[in-house]
C-alpha cells in the first residue's frame, strides 16, 4: 500500500531574535529607513535610535551591549572618528558598522583601525547592507565595493588605533590636556585624586608612543582626534 502523503503545510522558518540595535543618525528620514532596513533584514527584538553621539551614550547606560550598532560618521555633537572611538569605548563588544556619506578611502581605513566592523555608503542599496550584516554576523570586516587596501596600513591608521586602545578615563583627560589644562585642573574637573591623573597621563603617553605631554597633543591633532573629518552638512 502507497503511504499517504503528508500535506500539512510546513512550519515557516524564523531567525531567532538577536537582542537590541541602536541606529545613531541625525537625519530623521535617514535614520527611520535604516530602522525599517534592519528589521526587513534581521530578527532584532528592539531597534532604538538616537540623533547624537550623547543621546546614544545614554541609550547603552545600564542596558546590555546591543548587538549591532549604525554610526554615521558627523553628528551635532562630534564630528569624524572621535564618535566612533567613544562609542567602541562604551561598547567595546558590539560591532560598530558605519554608515556615511563619505566614502574617501582613507576615511574607511581611519573608521576600520578605531574598530568599526564595516563601512557602508549611505548611497547604498538594501542588498549592500544585507552583505555588510551577513559578514559581520561571521566576524569578518565588510568593506564596500571600491575600497583599496593600504598595502601595509598607514601612519595615520596606527595613530587612530593607539588612540582607539585608550579607555574613556584617558580619553576624557587628553581631551583636556589640549584644552592645555594642568594636572591639578584636570583632577579637579574629573572629582579625582591628582596623582590618579598622573598616573593616566603616563598610560596614555606610553600608549601612544611619546615622552612628553606636547607630543600626545601632537599626536592628537595628527588624527584629528576631536575633529576627524570635516562637516559637511
Amino acid at each position: 500500500m502507497a503511504p499517504i502523503p503528508d500535506t500539512r503545510t510546513a512550519p515557516a522558518v524564523t531567525k531567532p531574535p538577536k537582542g537590541w540595535a541602536l541606529i545613531i543618525d541625525d537625519h530623521p528620514l535617514f535614520c527611520d529607513a535604516l530602522e525599517l532596513t534592519l528589521r526587513a533584514l534581521d530578527s532584532f527584538t528592539e531597534v532604538r535610535t538616537a540623533d547624537c553621539m550623547e543621546a546614544g551614550l545614554r541609550q547603552l547606560e545600564g542596558a546590555p551591549a546591543p548587538d549591532l550598532i549604525l554610526l554615521d560618521l558627523n553628528l551635532p555633537d562630534v564630528s569624524g572618528l572621535d564618535g566612533l572611538i567613544r562609542i567602541k569605548r562604551c561598547a567595546e563588544q558590539s560591532p560598530v558598522l558605519i554608515v556615511s556619506s563619505m566614502t574617501d578611502n582613507a576615511i574607511i581605513i581611519g573608521a576600520i583601525a578605531a574598530g568599526a566592523s564595516g563601512f557602508v555608503p549611505k548611497h547604498s542599496g538594501r542588498a549592500v547592507f544585507k552583505e555588510a550584516l551577513a559578514a559581520i554576523a561571521t566576524n569578518t570586516v565588510y568593506k564596500p565595493p571600491g575600497f583599496v587596501e593600504a598595502p601595509d596600513g598607514t601612519d595615520h591608521a596606527r595613530v587612530i588605533a593607539r588612540l582607539s586602545s585608550l579607555t574613556n578615563q584617558q580619553g576624557r583627560i587628553l581631551e583636556l590636556i589640549c584644552q592645555g589644562k594642568l594636572n591639578k585642573q584636570i583632577a579637579y574637573d574629573l572629582s579625582i585624586a591628582e596623582g590618579t591623573v598622573k598616573a593616566h597621563v603616563t598610560a596614555i603617553m606610553r600608549k601612544l608612543g611619546v615622552q612628553r605631554r606636547t607630543q600626545a597633543v601632537l599626536v592628537a591633532q595628527e588624527a584629528r582626534f576631536f575633529n576627524a573629518l570635516p562637516k559637511i552638512k
